[in-house]
């Protein structure tokens, strides 16, 4: 019997770590083929789902993940969910000089919902997380008491880990540097929209 699996990925804590593991040649992610790679024996991959928001400053970063979410949308089986990214004012005690910071929203909660949904419509047998967020423990726990036959897999990002999320897991996985390299889309990928997307220079 060949279990059915789903990834859970979740976009930018793979991104900090590749970017801490300084792997920005990696950054051009094929994700499927990612997941595929780390699969447990008689499973395959039936979808793929990444979690990730758009960014908005500065322009050259919009513009390396615009090119790379349009190519990472053509991959067959592969759905995009969006968060947003929260501006919020912060003032300094000191001198009151003040500035903002961006924070990224809902991915966690999004996978969460899209967890538990997949698992009330019998969607998978496997749910493999791509994520070291210990906020996806208590989906996780829900999904491992009320639907005690489906089994997770959590897959770390280089330099990545979680101790919560380990001890909820059925299995985990370390994606290593080697593996991520490996697993690249072509430098030239044609887009839902029939245009090519690039590679950014910067990743190379």
């Amino acid at each position: 019997m060949t279990h059915r699996v789903i990834g859970y990925v979740d976009g930018f804590n793979l991104y900090f770590g590749l970017r801490q593991a300084k792997l920005k040649a990696g950054y051009w992610l094929d994700i499927p083929q990612l997941l595929r790679r780390y699969l447990p024996r008689h499973a395959s991959l039936c979808e793929t789902r990444y979690f990730t928001s758009r960014v908005s400053t500065p322009a050259d970063s919009r513009h390396r993940q615009t090119e790379y979410i349009e190519a990472l949308a053509s991959q067959p089986g592969l759905s995009i969910q969006y968060g947003k990214f929260m501006i919020s004012p912060r003032t300094c005690r000191t001198c009151q000089s003040t500035w903002t910071v961006e924070s990224e929203k809902m991915t966690d909660v999004n996978i969460a919902v899209r967890l538990l949904t997949d698992a009330m419509e019998d969607r998978f047998d496997v749910a493999m997380i791509v994520s070291a967020d210990s906020d996806l423990v208590p989906p996780i726990e829900a999904l491992r008491k009320h639907f005690p036959l489906k089994q997770v897999i959590v897959a770390f990002p280089p330099c990545r880990g979680s101790a919560d999320l380990t001890r909820v897991a059925h299995e985990k996985r370390k994606i290593s540097p080697d593996v991520i390299m490996q697993s690249q889309l072509p430098n030239t990928v044609v887009g839902l929209d029939g245009f090519p997307r690039v590679r950014p220079q910067e990743w190379i």
